[in-house]
Order: structure tokens, then C-alpha cells, then sequence
């Protein structure tokens, strides 16, 4: 029988946009800290799948790098050992599982935001079967304000964790 692992120990987190990865990592950072585990942060950009894409795909990799940095900030302020995952599929479910599977991820964990991806994602069909056929936890954080709220305020164009 193998032992159970802390769902903290080695944790996906996926984020949709800079206010997205601060909370989020703001909301997981106790547990991490108290598993001594470290944060994997996935960002993924949706390819539409033979529709016209959102907008170009280096505007994408920027708000990708701005999201990025916001995770670092916000993992280095509550010394949390943190790495990066920018990815690119049609379906942000299968690619953020892809990532969890390739980093051994003891679970996946995100906050939900009002009206985020993850939120609309989390309902319905799409929850039933991350839960039921993924092979690792699905942790959904409470969401908590980050501590240090002032950098929040300088960020141009995130919209709010919409993904």
C-alpha cells in the first residue's frame, strides 16, 4: 500500500491572469508552507481549434509573463518554493492535467473567482470528470485576499481572472 501524500506537497496551480495568480497563490501559501511542498503554477493559452484565436498569441505570451511574475511575487513574499508552466491546448482541463501528471502533482488546487474559466469549467460535466477520472485531489481554496493588496491595484488588463 503506498503511503498517502500531502495534497500540499507538490501542487498545481492554475491561473487565468496576474489578480488570478496573486490570490491564488496568496490562498495556497499555508498550506504549502506547512507541507514544506512547492507550488507548480500552469498558465495555459487556449487554442481556439479552428477558430479564430482571442488575440495574437505574443499578447497572450506578455499577459502570460505579467501572470508569471505576479505567482513569483506572490510565492517569494510567503517563501514558497514556486516554478512556472506555460502551455498552449484546445482544452484547459487536459493540458493542466497533462501538467500535473508530468510533475507528479500531489493535487490540483485553485480559488474560484466570480465569473473565472475555472469557475464555469468547475460545473457541470467538466467537474464530474476531472474528479471522477483524475487520478489525483482537486483542492478548491477559499478565497482570501492576498496581504500585500497594493500591488493588485497596477495591474492594466487583467480582467478580473476570467482565464
Amino acid at each position: 500500500m503506498t503511503a498517502a501524500r500531502d495534497p500540499f506537497e507538490t501542487v498545481v496551480l492554475p491561473v487565468a491572469s496576474p489578480e488570478d495568480a496573486r490570490t491564488t497563490c496568496a490562498d495556497a501559501a499555508a498550506h504549502l508552507r506547512r507541507a514544506g511542498g512547492h507550488a507548480v503554477v500552469v498558465h495555459v493559452i487556449e487554442k481556439a481549434g479552428g477558430t479564430p484565436d482571442e488575440g495574437s498569441v505574443e499578447q497572450r505570451e506578455e499577459g502570460a509573463e505579467e501572470t508569471f511574475a505576479a505567482a513569483r511575487e506572490a510565492c517569494d513574499a510567503a517563501a514558497i518554493t514556486v516554478e512556472t508552466h506555460l502551455e498552449y491546448g484546445t482544452d484547459v482541463v487536459e493540458t493542466v492535467s497533462a501538467v500535473a501528471d508530468a510533475v507528479d502533482a500531489s493535487a490540483i488546487a485553485f480559488t474560484p473567482r466570480k465569473g473565472s474559466r475555472w469557475l464555469k469549467l468547475l460545473s457541470g460535466d467538466v467537474a464530474n470528470a476531472l474528479i471522477s477520472e483524475g487520478e489525483r485531489p482537486v483542492v478548491v481554496l477559499p478565497d482570501h485576499e492576498p496581504e500585500d493588496t497594493n500591488a493588485s491595484d497596477d495591474v492594466a488588463g487583467d480582467g478580473g481572472g476570467g482565464g
